[in-house]
């Protein structure tokens, strides 16, 4: 059976899932997948760590300077890249679009690789860039019940948001779409909207605002994956028409 999308395209050809409309060698797509999560991190951190200094005192600004910045940077690096690799940058994309035959498993683990290897590195350029330690470990503790149920919340919405577009012919609107329902999460959420356990990773390494202790991590991740699978449930009841494909 194919995954056909709402406009009769195949959905491994779409700009934000699958391989990407150029069918670029898997070298590429991987880099990609490396570079633009790094740019991400970049973003979500330097942002971050900027909006600490240019508002000390306002807990509030400084959400919104973090928020805006990450949106931002989401948009242009889904248009830079989506048509390369897809665009995922996060690994619960990649395992959504696996379970749906548009990404195959070897592939797949060789995306999460990237994504969270091109994280930490960002990590350590945003520190760097502001003159903080290269490596360092995150003191931020976050654990709660509440931001573990902002996790799944966020990260069902987001792949909703995705797949939503993707599959009634309206990938090219992904990115702003993402860019917004991610920069809305921020404060509509406890957690910040992590919703992405390569991101969650790369925080770890940077004691700033954007940072999180490595012992919170775990259980982000862990409501990241069930989000992920309360997501592909999701999708599959409200578009019944698309079902699995064949695998890159």
């Amino acid at each position: 059976m194919s995954d056909v999308a709402a406009d009769g395209g195949d959905l491994a050809d779409m700009v934000e899932t699958g391989t990407g409309r150029l069918h670029l060698e898997l070298p590429r797509r991987l880099a990609a997948e490396a570079l633009g999560t790094g740019f991400l991190i970049v973003a979500v951190i330097g942002s971050g760590i900027m909006a600490t200094n240019l508002s000390p005192n306002d807990v509030g600004l400084q959400l919104l300077e973090n928020a805006a910045a990450t949106a931002g940077a989401l948009i242009g690096l889904i248009l830079m890249f989506g048509a390369v690799s897809g665009a995922h940058f996060n690994p619960v994309v990649t395992l959504v679009d696996w379970r749906f035959g548009t990404v195959g498993g070897r592939v797949a683990v060789l995306y999460i690789v990237c994504q969270t290897i091109g994280g930490c590195i960002g990590a350590v350029v945003a520190n760097v860039m502001f003159s903080l330690p290269a490596f360092e470990v995150s003191t931020k503790s976050m654990s709660s019940g509440a931001l573990w149920l902002s996790e799944v919340v966020a990260t069902v919405g987001l792949l909703l948001v995705i797949h939503g577009c993707v599959r009634t012919g309206r990938a090219s609107v992904v990115p702003f779409a993402v860019g917004l329902w991610i920069g809305g999460a921020y404060f509509f959420t406890s957690s910040t909207s992590f919703a992405n356990p390569a991101v969650t990773v790369a925080r770890m390494f940077s004691d700033t605002f954007a940072g999180i202790k490595p012992s919170s991590a775990p259980m982000f991740i862990l409501m990241q994956l069930i989000g992920a699978v309360i997501a592909f449930v999701l999708i599959r009841f409200f578009y019944p028409s698309a079902s699995t494909s064949t695998s890159v």
